[in-house]
């Protein structure tokens, strides 16, 4: 695997609880990163050889402010470029916005800001013009990203990493309990593929603070907390791993005929159809479909 970029999700946690959101973040959810794990993923990431990127998400990385300012601070310091995915709550103000953004000045090239519906109405609500002022100010790129409602079907949808821009619901995490009956349904038989993960190589993973390491949220290929990155990395063989081997052979709709699974009937997108049949493989494989935060399980034991 050739890893360009990791993200961090500093803390499952949030102010929002958006019915879109992939990773389940509520102000209920619990699990957030320590200084020491962060550590630890640089690390192991300037072992790796080809991180270029790291960026911290959540939930919402800015609640753990302290940490995530020195995780950045660690970051840029050991070489890499830094990125920060955030809803802008801490923009109350333009005063209030320079305060937490100048601190992170000349270490992040890329800060996003999640608005839409979901978050504060519109893309263009006041927390946004806030904190865009204010990272303009201070040198800071900025890119506004935002989800449309599930009844817009003319949107695209991004590949991987949310792209700047309005992108097009996918029905996984919360939006796969909570969206699909705005959103028109079709037959399982027809997700054949999956279109939204490069599942062979990704470019990008997801890390979590219990030390998962997602190729998409919620499908691990193992705990960096356990084996390093890079033997994890060497390993991985998706035409065998046993939920990305099915996906490639033939999307979701393989995973429910290998598996025999009761997921027959009407979905809104592969998303849809493979989160749900992932709920009903979650008893067979425990450590690959992990952890309980990113199906919605508020137990927490990983």
């Amino acid at each position: 695997m050739n890893i360009n970029g990791l993200h961090l999700l500093l803390t499952y946690q949030c102010n929002f609880e958006c019915d879109h959101c992939f990773v389940w973040g509520s102000p209920d959810q619990n699990g957030t990163m320590t200084l020491e794990i962060i550590e630890e993923i640089l690390r192991q990431a300037q072992d790796v050889g080809t991180v270029e990127w790291i960026y911290f998400e959540g939930g919402e990385p800015f609640l753990y402010y302290a940490v995530l300012l020195r995780g950045v601070e660690l970051a840029s310091r050991a070489g890499f470029k830094v990125g920060i995915v955030s809803n802008a709550y801490w923009a109350t103000g333009l005063d209030d916005a320079r305060a937490s953004l100048r601190p992170l000045a000349g270490m992040v090239q890329d800060l996003s800001i999640s608005s839409d519906a979901y978050h504060w109405g519109s893309v263009d609500d006041d927390q946004t013009c806030w904190a865009r002022a204010a990272a303009e100010e201070l040198g800071i790129p900025l890119d506004v990203i935002s989800i449309a409602p599930p009844e817009d079907t003319h949107v695209a949808c991004s590949h991987g990493q949310i792209a700047p821009g309005e992108s097009a619901v996918v029905f996984r995490g919360r939006a796969a309990q909570r969206l699909t009956a705005r959103a028109d349904a079709h037959p399982w038989e027809q997700f054949t593929e999956c279109p939204f993960e490069d599942l062979r190589e990704p470019g990008r993973l997801h890390l979590d603070p219990l030390g998962y390491v997602h190729i998409c949220q919620g499908i691990t290929l193992g705990n960096f907390l356990q084996q390093p990155l890079s033997e994890l990395f060497d390993s991985y063989d998706p035409a065998t791993h046993p939920v990305t081997g099915p996906l490639l052979e033939a999307g979701p709709a393989e995973l429910v005929r290998r598996y025999g699974l009761p997921c027959q009937g009407s979905f809104c997108d592969a998303c849809h159809l493979c989160d749900t049949a992932r709920r009903a493989l979650r008893g067979r494989f425990p450590e690959v479909l992990a952890p309980d935060q990113m199906y919605g399980e508020k137990k927490g034991s990983g």
